[in-house]
């Protein structure tokens, strides 16, 4: 959204969109990717209390059917929801109300680059709120590879206009 002042150029607000600006099937590429390196997987892990030896013991990793260290699928969903925030809800979110469908079809190894997209797949009025409603977000995360690594459904309560 632009601001005029008299004796200054206009300024633009970066933020994501109101309910209202949205449509059902549009879908968002988020760039640039993420790429992750063991130090992202390591201080994740740690920091949640996940001491899953998948994630953190190279050696035992490699005795798996993966032959490595897997990066910690918390980290993977928090990245590829975070990588939409800039671009659908920054500003017009008013709170998640809930995640579905939550699958990790496809490990995602350190070095891998994460490329998130999300498609709208329901926009409804709240029938409690007014001037909000309920959009749904399918959100689909590939690697470098064009391997999906995890797909998440959301449901986040929205704005439909500038409050």
């Amino acid at each position: 959204m632009a601001e005029k002042h008299a004796d200054h150029p206009p300024r633009f607000t970066q933020r994501g969109l109101y309910a209202n600006e949205m449509q059902v099937g549009a879908v968002y590429e988020h760039r640039p990717g993420r790429t992750v390196t063991e130090a992202d997987n390591t201080l994740f892990s740690t920091m949640t209390m996940n001491p899953q030896a998948l994630h953190l013991d190279a050696a035992f990793s490699q005795t798996t059917e993966f032959g490595q260290r897997l990066v910690n699928s918390m980290f993977t969903l928090a990245t590829l929801i975070g990588a939409s925030v800039s671009h659908l809800t920054q500003g017009t979110l008013v709170a998640n109300l809930g995640f579905t469908e939550v699958t990790f079809p496809h490990p995602l190894f350190h070095g891998d680059t994460l490329y998130s997209e999300t498609e709208v797949t329901n926009i409804r009025p709240s029938r409690s709120r007014p001037g909000q409603a309920i959009v749904t977000f399918t959100h689909t995360g590939h690697n470098q590879h064009g391997d999906v690594v995890a797909r998440a459904v959301r449901s986040a309560l929205m704005y439909q206009e500038a409050p």
